[in-house]
């Protein structure tokens, strides 16, 4: 069987990211027993000049990319129909706000550290957190709560936001994927090499991945 590395570069208010990955556990739940993946999220900020306090949402995405109502319902619309296809639920109605992620980012670094195997499913709560449930992810006392949510020691958690604990690494993460091009998420390199960008399809991440899975048979 391959093992496949995979870094997930995306944002935790970026709907298209949690499309993306929604789109990608189920390929790799076709591939059992051809692929085994190791995942890791990297960090991206959709908007790293956001304050503490966040925006509301409908207004910040017709600032910013210039939608009218008409729009940015059309746009909600589709990806909530994307996200119901794959499982994931979008309530536009609970989320009124966007929030700053660095803390985000910072407690996802963290769990990669501290105990890999709950990043995948700190990513998938922050995820749920902020675009099925509406809650304040730029709120410590709900970071911590998401965290021991899936196992993670909420007092070390508290810790990290806390201090400035990872900021650096963070931005170097950061900065380093964003000086390989990339300037929008989600995008998915598989094997450092192999980049998926955008909230895929499954069949397009299943095909990806089993042909990428075959050159390093031939090669290996």
């Amino acid at each position: 069987m391959a093992k496949l590395r995979i870094d997930f570069v995306s944002d935790v208010v970026c709907p298209w990211c949690a499309v993306g990955l929604a789109s990608l556990e189920q390929a790799l739940r076709q591939l059992q027993g051809e692929v085994e993946a190791d995942i890791h999220f990297q960090p991206f900020e959709l908007d790293p000049t956001m304050p503490a306090g966040g925006m509301d949402v409908a207004e910040n995405l017709k600032r910013k990319y210039g939608m009218d109502d008409a729009q940015l319902a059309e746009n909600q619309a589709r990806i909530r129909d994307r996200g119901a296809e794959l499982g994931f639920t979008f309530d536009f109605n609970a989320r009124s706000r966007t929030w700053n992620t660095f803390d985000a980012h910072r407690l996802l670094h963290w769990a990669e550290v501290e105990a890999s195997e709950r990043q995948l499913p700190l990513k998938r709560a922050l995820l749920v957190a902020n675009f099925s449930e509406g809650r304040d992810i730029g709120d410590p006392a709900v970071l911590v709560e998401v965290a021991a949510g899936v196992g993670l020691d909420a007092g070390r958690a508290r810790a990290v936001l806390e201090s400035g604990e990872f900021a650096e690494a963070v931005r170097e993460a950061e900065n380093f994927f964003q000086s390989l091009g990339i300037s929008s998420v989600p995008a998915v390199i598989i094997e450092k090499r192999h980049l998926v960008s955008g909230g895929q399809p499954p069949e397009v991440f299943e095909r990806a991945l089993r042909e990428i899975a075959a050159q390093q048979d031939k090669a290996g």
